[in-house]
């Protein structure tokens, strides 16, 4: 855990008139809940990110409450209130859909009265040890994270630093940072997905060992890396995020195959697609668009499934038996990492399967590819490969045509065999002769 030594020895309170926090831009059901702590005379704080977000002027989605009421203590204030978790105990208050999360203030040491376990490589497995606020702060993550918004008197308490770091908009570890990462190796995803978010740079000394940490995270869940991968990809900030991976040497511990295949492709023209996909996500989610995480891996993974499939085209295999062999192949890998759900493992292998089915344009089967229910997600995805080569605007541009008027793109790609046969008799023939006319009569 943290050293307490890293706690600075004169904590700051900023006044009201100092920070640019106000209760009209905190959740009515937040406020209620501080409100109700206080007034039962305990400590009640709006702590983390919600701070930090408001301090940027930004605007929060989860409201977080910090308290020395203990979880029991909660409950007994709010009969909306129910108490969740093993490793660490928390209290949530409903309010209709949205939930206040509350948690106890959670000291480092443990005199034998707490419930604290870690462990042999020092994981924490299990935290529930009680204490101070000043405890509380040196136990969080990053020094932004650690700032609390009291409802007694609207100030902000800064004990590490933590305001001068969100105006500098640097992401700096609390403590040694070998030791935190160590403590939980997901650490070192969520230091690169909040400086996307934020747009903040990552402190030297924070950045510095996690390229040689990187592989810890093949002991982590697999379902949490699943999850920390939605985090980092669908919350509007996916090309910086992957950028970050990239700069931090976390992307090989990530997506490995997807690593390997994008330094194998000299041209970069798959990387060049794949930033290009997550800008479209961005853009997408910016508009409130729905993105499916079954596209989002097809796209993260397609390096690998192409770099894959021309192995197995190299050793022989049939390219329709190449194909499902790569996407199963790159599937099954990629599990060892992160948990994939069937449910968007299925559909991701659907969207690549149909890449090669856009070059068949005979009606029966052009008419099958308009209905299949993947269809949109897999022209998307044609359109993206655009990108990285410009040999697909043919079939693009039919099947835009197809979606706007089927009968008339179905018909011209009937004609097209009988025109290539007609062209290719005119070859064989040969370039025609003119044939001279007679002179009139006369001259």
């Amino acid at each position: 855990m943290t050293d307490p030594s890293f706690l600075p020895t004169a904590p700051r309170t900023i006044p009201r008139d100092q920070h640019a926090i106000s209760r009209k831009d905190i959740s009515p059901s937040a406020l209620r809940v501080l409100y109700r702590l206080h007034e039962a005379g305990y400590g009640a704080y709006l702590v983390g990110g919600a701070v930090r977000d408001l301090l940027l002027g930004e605007h929060p989605k989860d409201f977080d409450v910090a308290t020395d009421a203990t979880p029991e203590q909660v409950k007994h204030l709010f009969r909306n209130c129910r108490l969740i978790g093993r490793r660490f105990r928390l209290a949530h208050v409903v309010y209709g859909r949205e939930i206040i999360e509350v948690a106890t203030f959670r000291a480092n040491s443990d005199d034998g009265s707490g419930d604290r376990e870690q462990d042999e490589d020092g994981r924490v497995l299990r935290d529930n040890v009680y204490g101070t606020i000043e405890d509380d702060a040196i136990r969080r993550d990053f020094t932004a994270n650690a700032l609390y918004y009291a409802i007694a008197d609207f100030s902000v308490r800064d004990y590490l630093g933590g305001f001068e770091d969100v105006n500098n908009r640097v992401m700096k570890l609390i403590g040694d940072p070998e030791t935190r990462y160590r403590e939980d190796p997901v650490r070192m995803l969520r230091a690169v997905r909040l400086a996307a978010k934020l747009r903040f740079g990552i402190d030297p000394p924070s950045a510095d060992p996690i390229p040689r940490l990187a592989s810890l995270l093949k002991e982590a869940s697999s379902a949490r890396l699943f999850e920390e991968c939605l985090k980092l990809f669908l919350s509007g900030h996916a090309e910086a995020s992957f950028l970050g991976l990239e700069a931090h040497g976390l992307l090989p511990a990530l997506l490995p195959e997807t690593a390997v295949a994008l330094a194998s492709n000299r041209n970069g023209a798959l990387r060049r697609m794949l930033l290009e996909g997550l800008r479209a996500t961005d853009a997408r989610i910016a508009a409130e668009e729905p993105v499916s995480p079954a596209f989002l891996f097809a796209l993260l993974l397609w390096p690998a499934y192409c770099r894959t499939l021309a192995m197995l085209q190299a050793q022989g295999m049939h390219v329709a038996e190449a194909e499902r062999h790569a996407a199963d192949r790159v599937t099954v890998h990629q599990l060892n990492t992160v948990a994939l759900p069937r449910r968007f493992s299925l559909p991701m292998q659907e969207i690549w399967l149909m890449q090669a089915r856009f070059s068949q344009r005979q009606r029966k089967r052009a008419v099958r590819m308009l209905a299949h229910p993947r269809f949109r997600a897999a022209y998307d995805f044609l359109l993206l490969r655009q990108v990285a080569s410009d040999s697909h605007a043919e079939d693009i541009a039919f099947w835009a045509e197809a979606q706007h008027d089927p009968e008339h793109a179905l018909a011209v790609a009937a004609l097209r065999p009988v025109l290539a046969e007609e062209e290719a008799a005119a070859d064989a023939r040969g370039p025609r002769r003119r044939r001279r006319r007679p002179a009139a009569a006369g001259h």
